[in-house]
């Protein structure tokens, strides 16, 4: 069991990038299949939390609760229980392939998330990147596919069928972490990674921030003005709406 602090309602395992990566390494060597599943957030995760007691019970049910984002780092040590570190999604992937090639063993993996196309893009980097990765199998799902019951049945026989260990799942919060808390039960892998736009980035249809704005938090203003139209609005209202739950969670604290 991890340390745990506490904020915003949410229980986040006190690990770094290194412990993180041993703990998912020895649960993928493990012969069960219990479909354990790892969340990552950030400051727009915290946001859609407060706004949703059916999110905030799928985080309950999580294996890890790991902090994806400088600000919420900074929060925990403002309230005086400071977090580790970060463990971004998009840097926990590659990190988990980089440690299999220096062990040897082999890992199988299955994509689900990401635009038509992008997957397959991804799938071709990862085998000539990582040797020890293989990707056994990888879907893309339609726009609304988490509401038609037929189609994730077909999409947990898929999963299954590959034989993966570790299910990387890049749809976006909160709908892959609503996926994977409703349908983990029916899925036979060891480990699942709820990781956002990962897949992309590994597919190189997304270019990540510079590691500079990485380090200062400013991976937000990066995307952002990659992808304007659609995140502006998002950013605006998290930025609005974050610190005012800072201030709540630091004033509870307090008392």
């Amino acid at each position: 069991m991890t340390k745990k602090v506490t904020m915003f309602g949410v229980a986040f395992d006190n690990l770094d990038m290194v412990g993180a990566v041993s703990q998912i390494e020895q649960w993928l060597a493990q012969d069960e299949r219990s479909s354990r599943f790892v969340v990552t957030t950030n400051a727009d995760n915290v946001v859609a939390l407060d706004a949703s007691q059916k999110f905030r019970d799928i985080y309950h049910e999580a294996a890890l609760v790991l902090a994806d984002g400088n600000p919420i780092v900074w929060t925990s040590r403002l309230l005086g229980t400071p977090l580790k570190g970060t463990v971004p999604g998009s840097d926990l992937v590659p990190t988990i392939f980089d440690h299999f090639c220096t062990t040897g063993n082999t890992l199988s993996v299955y994509l689900l998330g990401a635009p038509a196309g992008v997957a397959e893009r991804a799938k071709l980097v990862i085998e000539n990147k990582w040797s020890q990765v293989r990707v056994v199998g990888l879907y893309s799902p339609a726009l609304g596919f988490e509401n038609d019951e037929d189609e994730c049945r077909f999409i947990c026989d898929q999963i299954n069928n590959s034989g993966a260990a570790l299910l990387v799942i890049g749809l976006g919060a909160p709908k892959q972490e609503l996926w994977i808390g409703k349908h983990a039960a029916s899925l036979r892998i060891k480990v699942a990674l709820c990781v956002g736009a990962t897949i992309e980035f590994i597919a190189g249809s997304k270019a990540r921030a510079p590691r500079w704005m990485r380090r200062w938090g400013l991976e937000w203003l990066h995307r952002m003005a990659s992808e304007p139209r659609r995140l502006t609005p998002r950013y605006a209202y998290d930025a609005f709406v974050f610190p005012r739950l800072v201030l709540k969670e630091f004033l509870r604290k307090k008392k």
